[in-house]
């Protein structure tokens, strides 16, 4: 056999082929040198600009922005100030589905690369040239980060080798969870959330760790296009992101088939206001913030204060509740006004386009007061579109409230057509009812009476609807509110609660009034005689108040008022002051309430506790000074408690008697106050543990309408109120101090009227003025045995010695 002849040369290869040299071998020659300069290039370029790369202090020593935070007492957000929200979070405290959902959606090779994914740049590459040239990123997490803390996001070849140099900077001197952690800290997720933590509270009202796998899909979606693609701005787009996410952690075996089917399914309830905390305390908030700003105005929004105010949360979800029902109460008692807007529909093909939540994008909801737009309506129902795609259909008892505005005879720019824009609520059982947009306005604050602890404060009916705080800004006319401080005058000046003084017409001078003649009248128009003190304030007797008031001088009494706190300024001395015709504010009626529930004692009202620091160290803390302390007395102990037990009968058997009614309970005191015409009504009460204010009236001061007294519109608020304060709150009456007697009353007719305690100095010289009263209105001497006055506890009755 003869031996094989020897391969040939490459040479003589090439000399046979030469079209293999000139096609193949030259282009990857070309090629490879290409690569060789590039790689050259990035190295000299790498060289020159790596030691010009910022410093990773800013990373290293990260100091976040975090917003000015304000708590309830308990513990529950009430409000966030500051551009950037965000809520720090340790690695640690990161639920893993969080984590795999975000390197689902940004990066899954993430724990894999040095800092960019090669195959994530080849696989974009593919992909953008398969699709035409649609754009898909390449960044990695990492990349991210550089970006987001030292680049702009203009799109430049220049700002992706900075990128990429930083990111491999980033990745030298950080471990990867540190990098991942910054991330989940410092990235933008819409509606000025900075961060997952602070997205979830934002988007979902939960904390991080309560979130599900497809909340986590929908959070981890939002890096991509956070302003236009989040759940609040574009459901659907964010509705799409969200399902990719979860198949990609399927796809990746993070989840299991069963857990995607049940994430998909899953309905989403996203918050759509912001400042939405689930708890109503916007007014609280707001001033909580301007006490921060005021201490500390160049860091109060950026260094993570957080103030603890002195609300629970029980109480002023209580007072939110209670307000927002008497106002509607109120509402409804004076009828339907119709559509609040129209909407032109005439370019809205189907009712189910896109355009139609476009329509209602100008319309906030107002608590639980929704915007919806009418599609049709007759007199039995009424179709109607709800933000977020939901139709309602109302009819039957829904429609009751506003049936005068659906038939053909409603004026045409007030009735209920396709485009109108109305409210829609839920009533009692759940079911959908037409509503509207109040006008009138309200306010309640409560405190604790012994330290001046606010314990909730409602400033109106919708914080964003109007952010004036009419519990520390409205100055209103307190009416028949102020009547107990001139009766707390008279008794200083020798009357007891069984002065008998008439209640019948009188004729004052311009003189006298400061103005013009003045014939003034009961509010309900009736005149009962001569009646004791305790009587009239019962009955809320306007003539009993103006005698009584010309008796002890109207200087004297503006001067005593002024120990609760009043301004002078604000209460002229002339006898319309009888009626309250000066200007308060609920705030001032709270402290001088105060004043009556804790026994003659002035606290000052505070709604802040603590300011801390994001460390927790105090900064700044009140120090309230408390009832008991004899230096804070303005009233005599023996005024308080009688005031307290005349302000018991008004709860009891007078024009707040509904109070101990709907309460069951018998250590309830205030008083009703109803302005000039209808115009400011309020009531002002307590027990001896809480003092609580409600006024309710217009902006624009105006009547509210015949019948609306205190009695009627404010006491319900308040009354609503205190059901839910003093549940398991038990009865309890202020001691009686010394110095007070018993005796036996006589009405003005002579007949014995039953037992009054007055004080012990003034037996036997009760005054007597016989314009006023006519007869002396005690006995001379007390009774050999006195029964303890209704409405106090039983106590060893004093005697004066015979």
């Amino acid at each position: 056999m003869s031996p094989l002849p020897p391969p040939p040369s490459w040479s003589s290869f090439l000399a046979r082929y030469p079209a293999v040299l000139r096609w193949g071998i030259y282009p990857f020659a070309a090629v490879f040198g290409l690569i060789l300069f590039g790689l050259a290039l990035a190295g000299i370029v790498t060289v020159i600009v790596y030691p010009q790369l910022p410093s990773l202090e800013v990373l290293t020593d990260y100091r976040p922005k975090i917003p000015l935070r304000v708590y309830t007492s308990d513990g529950y957000l009430i409000g966030e100030f500051g551009e950037e929200r965000r809520n720090f979070v340790q690695m640690k405290d990161v639920p893993l589905l969080m984590k795999q959902a975000i390197l689902a959606a940004e990066d899954e090779r993430f724990y894999q690369h040095p800092g960019i994914d090669t195959l994530g740049v080849l696989r974009a590459a593919y992909s953008n040239f398969t699709s035409g040239g649609k754009h898909q990123g390449a960044s990695t997490i990492t990349m991210q980060v550089a970006r987001n803390f030292f680049l702009s996001t203009e799109k430049t070849l220049t700002r992706k080798l900075y990128e990429a140099l930083l990111a491999f900077k980033i990745e030298h001197s950080l471990s990867k969870d540190e990098i991942f952690q910054l991330y989940i800290n410092q990235i933008y997720l819409g509606q000025r959330a900075y961060g997952f933590a602070a997205a979830a509270q934002i988007y979902f009202g939960k904390p991080l760790a309560a979130i599900s796998a497809a909340e986590a899909a929908m959070l981890a979606g939002l890096p991509k296009a956070p302003s236009t693609f989040n759940p609040v701005a574009n459901p659907k787009r964010a509705r799409l992101r969200q399902l990719y996410v979860l198949r990609r952690m399927h796809d990746l075996g993070w989840i299991s088939s069963p857990a995607l089917k049940e994430a998909q399914d899953e309905p989403l309830h996203v918050k759509r206001d912001v400042n939405d905390f689930g708890v109503h305390a916007d007014y609280v908030a707001e001033m909580a913030r301007q006490m921060v700003v005021e201490r500390f105005p160049d860091d109060a929004y950026v260094n993570g204060f957080s103030v603890i105010t002195t609300i629970t949360l029980a109480d002023q979800q209580a007072a939110y509740a209670s307000l927002r029902r008497g106002v509607l109460d109120y509402d409804r008692r004076h009828g339907y006004r119709g559509a609040e807007a129209y909407a032109d529909m005439s370019g809205i093909g189907s009712d189910q386009d896109e355009e139609v939540e476009d329509l209602l994008q100008d319309f906030d909801d107002a608590g639980d007061l929704k915007p919806a737009l009418v599609l049709s309506a007759s007199t039995t129902a009424i179709s109607a579109y709800l933000r977020g795609g939901e139709v309602l259909r109302i009819s039957g008892d829904g429609l009751k409230f506003a049936a005068r505005m659906i038939d053909d005879k409603a004026p045409a720019n007030k009735r209920l057509r396709r485009g109108a824009i109305i409210r829609v609520g839920r009533d009692d059982k759940g079911a959908w009812q037409i509503m509207q947009l109040p006008e009138i306005e309200a306010a309640f604050v409560s405190a604790n009476p012994i330290d001046g602890a606010i314990r909730a404060l409602v400033g109106g009916f919708d914080f964003n609807r109007g952010k004036f705080n009419h519990v520390t800004q409205a100055w209103r006319q307190p009416g028949s509110s102020f009547k107990p401080f001139i009766y707390s005058a008279a008794l200083e000046k020798g009357y007891n609660p069984a002065s008998v003084i008439a209640d019948e017409p009188i004729s004052i001078s311009a003189e006298e009034t400061g103005s013009q003649a003045w014939e003034p009248h009961n509010y309900d128009g009736k005149y009962e005689g001569p009646m004791s003190m305790r009587t009239a304030l019962a009955k809320s007797k306007n003539m009993v108040s103006i005698r009584l008031l010309r008796a002890i001088g109207t200087q004297y009494a503006q001067d005593y008022a002024s120990r609760f706190g009043f301004d002078p300024e604000k209460h002229p001395p002339y006898l319309t002051l009888a009626l309250g015709a000066g200007s308060v504010t609920p705030w001032q009626q709270l402290a001088a309430y105060a004043v009556f529930a804790n026994g003659g004692y002035k606290i000052e009202p505070y709604i802040v506790r603590q300011i801390l620091d994001q460390h927790g160290k105090v900064l700044a803390a009140a120090q309230p000074v408390l009832a008991g302390d004899e230096n804070q007395r303005v009233l005599d102990a023996r005024n308080a408690w009688l005031m307290d037990s005349m302000m018991h009968d008004v709860a009891q058997r007078g024009t707040a008697a509904r109070a101990s009614q709907m309460l069951k309970r018998r250590d309830l005191a205030g008083k009703t106050g109803t302005t000039n015409d209808y115009v400011d009504a309020w009531f002002c009460g307590y027990q001896p543990t809480i003092v609580g204010i409600a006024w309710i009236g217009f902006d624009q001061p105006k009547r509210m309408g015949n019948g609306e007294t205190g009695g009627t519109a404010a006491l319900p608020i308040w009354i609503n109120y205190m059901q839910k304060a003093l549940v398991g709150v038990p009865e309890s009456y202020m001691d009686m101090p010394g110095g007070l007697s018993q005796v036996t009353t006589h009405d003005a007719s002579g007949k014995r009227a039953g037992q009054e305690f007055i004080y012990r100095e003034m037996i036997p010289e009760v005054p007597v003025d016989e314009e006023i009263a006519g007869e002396a209105a005690v006995a001379t001497k007390p009774p050999a045995a006195a029964a303890p006055v209704q409405d106090a506890k039983p106590l060893v009755v004093e005697k004066k010695p015979n």
